[in-house]
């Protein structure tokens, strides 16, 4: 792929989605960034946040966004629709002036684009169904798992979040070798606040989707003495629910709202059935949280001695695992300081400084000066 001269300042335009964990993503990222010196455009897709919102993230990240209105790979109707997309981005890359496109989703690289590309594998199709499906892919998921497969092959540099991710995105479409592992990462708090840690166990996630696994989180709620508060939507864009019987839902929540929840230190629970890396659990470990994770692969990986893993399914004891730590407040402090303490490697500055290194090796060493 042919690659322009870069300005002094590098300029990366950025695909987003802010309707889940990318968004945060894409906040924390193009603040590292700017921090070295890169100049951030992020093309928001999809349903966009607050006009309030939007500013106030432009203001804490110094990068320019710009809502675009374009679908999402996950929720457009038809191929079409994604290729249009993709060649929209590749416009938009062009009009900026950008130096290097940073894509939130594989199959959004079939565009024409001028310059490198590095696309980042979140979570596709295809790995969701072999965590949580049965037999070959639906059509309505195949055409997209077809379409993600020749945006990986199209991409100058493919990232993944975990080494389970990034093998079973190779496993998935093929790959002669899996995506280069670059760990999410979330700003932590220096100090955590004095006051005790509630007496409630808490959870987040897209609640409507099946891989969070909200049915055993409702029936670990039924077994509670103490209420699980559950953040994040009951209903998702393509009309999936779930309808709890015993968690409590709050609702979305904003980083502000994430931030007040967890600064008082409830037990975490995720029971997820598939999770390419679980940003919330990365927050709620930074904030201080005790750990109750489903033992998944991702889990394991980078929370092993940190958490108490246990079968995705096996709410009977996911329940018992929140009793004991909300019973013994040694148990449970020591179990958050762990969490904490490895919640540390995977901070911004570490995200960042992974993702500059792919940057400095499609931009050359003239670009990786300019990048210091």
């Amino acid at each position: 792929m042919p690659m322009r001269q870069g300005p002094a300042r590098p300029h990366i335009l950025m695909s987003a989605d802010a309707l889940g964990g990318v968004w945060q993503y894409s906040l924390e990222l193009a603040r590292g960034l700017g921090r070295h010196g890169l100049s951030v455009t992020l093309a928001l897709m999809g349903p966009a946040p607050s006009a309030g919102a939007l500013t106030r993230a432009e203001t804490e990240t110094g990068a320019r966004i710009v809502p675009t209105g374009l679908p999402l790979d996950w929720t457009a109707r038809r191929p079409a629709e994604v290729v249009a997309a993709a060649a929209a981005l590749a416009r938009l890359a062009g009009d900026v002036g950008a130096d290097l496109v940073h894509l939130h989703a594989p199959a959004l690289a079939l565009g024409a684009f001028e310059v490198p590309v590095v696309a980042v594998c979140h979570s596709c199709v295809a790995t969701w169904w072999a965590a949580l499906g049965d037999g070959p892919l639906p059509e309505d998921l195949a055409w997209r798992s077809e379409l993600a497969a020749r945006g990986c092959r199209a991409a100058d540099r493919l990232l993944a979040p975990t080494r389970a991710f990034a093998e079973a995105t190779r496993a998935a479409y093929g790959l002669p070798q899996p995506p280069q592992v670059v760990c999410n990462g979330r700003h932590c708090a220096e100090t955590l606040p004095e006051t005790a840690p509630v007496a409630h166990a808490f959870t987040a996630g897209r609640l409507w989707d099946p891989a969070k696994n909200a049915t055993a989180l409702d029936r670990m709620a039924a077994r509670l003495d103490v209420p699980l508060f559950a953040a994040g939507p009951v209903e998702g864009p393509n009309g999936e629910r779930c309808t709890p019987t015993h968690l409590r839902p709050l609702g979305r929540l904003d980083g502000a709202g994430m931030a007040r929840e967890l600064d008082r230190r409830p037990v975490f629970v995720s029971l997820a059935r598939y999770e390419p890396f679980g940003l919330a659990v990365l927050e709620a470990a930074g904030a201080g949280c005790a750990l109750v994770l489903s033992d998944i692969p991702t889990f394991s990986e980078l929370w092993q001695d940190a958490a108490i893993l246990i079968p995705a399914d096996d709410e009977a004891t996911a329940a018992q695992a929140a009793k004991g730590l909300l019973a013994d407040p040694d148990k449970r402090a020591r179990l958050a300081g762990a969490a904490r303490a490895r919640a540390a490697r995977y901070g911004t500055e570490a995200m960042t400084a992974g993702v500059l290194g792919v940057f400095r090796d499609c931009l050359g060493a003239d670009a990786a000066g300019a990048a210091a």
